[in-house]
């Protein structure tokens, strides 16, 4: 049984919007990470995913909850302590030009990380940069150039070269591979997969690409409008999806077996605002099962089988046979 490396408890980041009225960009959110484990977070665009990425970086400043690595609360953690937590967790960002120094060349970016913590200068330096592009794929020969010589794919390999450096036990993935064209993000999925298999290392993944999310993760949490509304087992969550919200996600998907009939869920009526929200479910509104219960009163995020968490009133069923014939097509 792996060990658990990250636990988020309860996790608040809210935003003051105007006067007194607060944004509740991730409201309540809870899970864990094992080690060598990678844990895909998924949802639409403004669900609060990538806010939970850069809270547990401390980009961001929580309002509530905590977060343990290795049983110590990050969110306690100031001065030297707080650099050296660096060490252990690393981060890669989305947009793989943006995130990197236009000013610098390629081995002045890869440098940054030794001499900011101030494990390493001159010689040895120079060593363990090589070996961390000898593992990444960037040739000797791409250290003298800047950022805008590479394209996005040799940029994004920078940026996890980067992320490795310091040997963390923790990687945040923020959308990595969304900015870059389809074959050059099976190409940084693959990268990162055997990483991760080599160093052991675990991957908070966050994406809205259910496909990319479903190749490399263990487990996925889908998020709605600041909260997880399920947590499963990666082959669980798409054969048996239990929440309304995973299960019209997932119907979105466009199937390539063309004698396979789509029947996909469209959901109607419009996104409720994250500023202030009301008592109740989130979802209560676009929802083709809600019930007078959903809008009075918030669901508990429940484990309603072994290792499947779902906050709603009215889970769906579980299907046995379901989960082996779509467990076979995987």
């Amino acid at each position: 049984m792996a060990n658990e490396l990250l636990r988020v408890e309860n996790l608040k980041k809210y935003f003051k919007v105007g006067g007194k009225a607060m944004l509740h960009a991730v409201d309540g959110v809870s899970f864990t990470v094992d080690e060598g484990e990678t844990l895909g977070l998924v949802g639409e665009s403004g669900c609060g995913k990538s806010t939970i990425g850069n809270v547990v970086m401390q980009l961001l400043t929580a309002d509530d909850g905590k977060i343990l690595l290795l049983g110590e609360n990050i969110l306690a953690m100031k001065g030297r302590e707080k650099k050296n937590l660096y060490r252990k967790m690393q981060m890669i960002f989305q947009d793989p030009y943006s995130s990197l120094n236009p000013r610098k060349d390629i081995k002045s970016i890869l440098s940054e990380p030794f001499l900011v913590q101030k494990l390493c200068r001159g010689s040895e330096m120079d060593r363990r940069i090589q070996e961390v592009c000898e593992i990444t794929g960037i040739a000797v020969s791409e250290l003298q150039k800047f950022p805008y010589e590479l394209d996005g794919g040799k940029r994004q390999m920078v940026g996890i070269a980067r992320a490795l450096s310091l040997n963390p036990s923790f990687i945040v993935c923020d959308e990595p591979v969304s900015a870059l064209d389809v074959s050059v993000q099976a190409k940084i999925i693959n990268l990162m997969m055997e990483l991760q298999r080599q160093f052991g290392f675990a991957y908070l993944f966050i994406s809205h690409d259910l496909s990319v999310v479903r190749h490399i993760s263990n487990r996925i949490a889908v998020m709605y409008l600041g909260k997880i509304v399920e947590l499963s087992e990666c082959d669980m969550l798409f054969a048996q999806p239990r929440h309304p919200y995973t299960e019209a996600l997932l119907s979105a998907i466009p199937k390539v077996d063309l004698d396979q009939s789509m029947q996909r869920i469209v959901l109607k009526g419009d996104v409720p605002s994250p500023i202030n929200p009301k008592a109740g479910c989130r979802f209560a509104g676009r929802c083709y099962q809600s019930r007078e219960i959903c809008s009075g009163q918030e669901p508990a995020f429940r484990e309603i089988t072994p290792g499947h968490y779902v906050a709603c009133h009215f889970p769906r069923e579980e299907n046995p046979a379901t989960f082996r014939q779509s467990a076979n097509e995987v």
